[in-house]
């Protein structure tokens, strides 16, 4: 048996980085059978064959998975966003935020383009930097910030996560000096076309790996009781607990200490979202 990382998978044909090289493999039937699917991240076991192929005959336990987009064993999911064209989507970009709660991975927010909208690039750092977010801004076309988010990428697996047209795979061109294809924004809808079709590992030179994933333009937020809802805002939890009730809502409750940092500690745009949230 090889040792490998599944960087790639397209129709069912899996690429897995060995000390080898790279193995193009099938996986075996018995992973249909048991409708477990192989994902890009997944550490596997797999038996070579002739001219560069193999069989996934193993996949080793993950430590985590990220639901959308599909991978495995991440360090950090950075949710990136422009601050315009396409405008920035405050209610997907806390989607994305809610759902990395969910699943217990570590979470950052970038914001390409600022070149073109500095007050909404400073509005998002200061709404996300203040409920304890790594942000970071930068700018495809003036390399502006680059170094900075570089840094923060050094010897981690990091998933890049957000909208079509936003602009991951012109940065990740600068990072990695790889001519990946970028797309342009639809006049029509005010969208990106979606130009990454596939989840993909792509190593950095300075250790680790950077996750192109393909954009989309909706996200539903995880399906929790409503008791549950307000942990996954990072910065109400130093406030959860106390509460007059101890099943407070933080919506029409007196005495309820979540609402009372609403404009100090608490964005009011972050709290009106969660409200929105409760409503739905």
């Amino acid at each position: 048996m090889t040792e490998g990382l599944i960087i790639k998978g397209v129709s069912g044909q899996y690429t897995v980085l060995t000390s080898e090289g790279q193995i193009t493999c099938n996986a075996r039937g018995l992973f249909r059978k048991q409708k477990f699917t192989p994902l890009a991240g997944d550490i596997v076991q797999i038996k070579q064959g002739e001219a560069g192929t193999g069989t996934l005959m193993h996949i080793l336990p993950r430590k985590n998975e990220v639901k959308r987009p599909r991978v495995a064993n991440v360090d950090v999911v950075v949710m990136f966003f422009s601050a315009k064209t396409p405008d920035i989507s405050y209610t997907m970009l806390d989607r994305y935020l809610m759902q990395a709660e969910y699943e217990g991975i570590e979470a950052a927010v970038c914001i390409n383009k600022i070149d073109l909208s500095r007050d909404i690039s400073k509005e998002a750092e200061e709404i996300y930097s203040g409920a304890g977010y790594p942000v970071f801004l930068v700018s495809a076309k003036c390399g502006f910030g680059l170094d900075k988010f570089a840094d923060f990428l050094k010897a981690k697996t990091s998933v890049l996560a957000g909208p079509s047209g936003s602009g991951k795979s012109s940065i990740i061109n600068k990072l990695v000096n790889k001519d990946l294809p970028t797309g342009e924004i639809s006049e029509r809808i005010g969208r990106g076309k979606h130009t990454t079709r596939h989840t993909e590992f792509i190593p950095l030179d300075f250790k680790g790996y950077i996750i192109d994933t393909p954009g989309f333009s909706s996200l539903e937020p995880p399906d929790v009781p409503l008791t549950e809802r307000a942990a996954l805002f990072r910065e109400f939890r130093e406030w959860l607990g106390e509460c007059r009730f101890g099943d407070c809502l933080h919506k029409s409750e007196s005495d309820c200490a979540v609402k009372e940092q609403v404009g100090i500690t608490i964005s009011k745009q972050r709290y009106n979202r969660y409200l929105e949230w409760l409503d739905m």
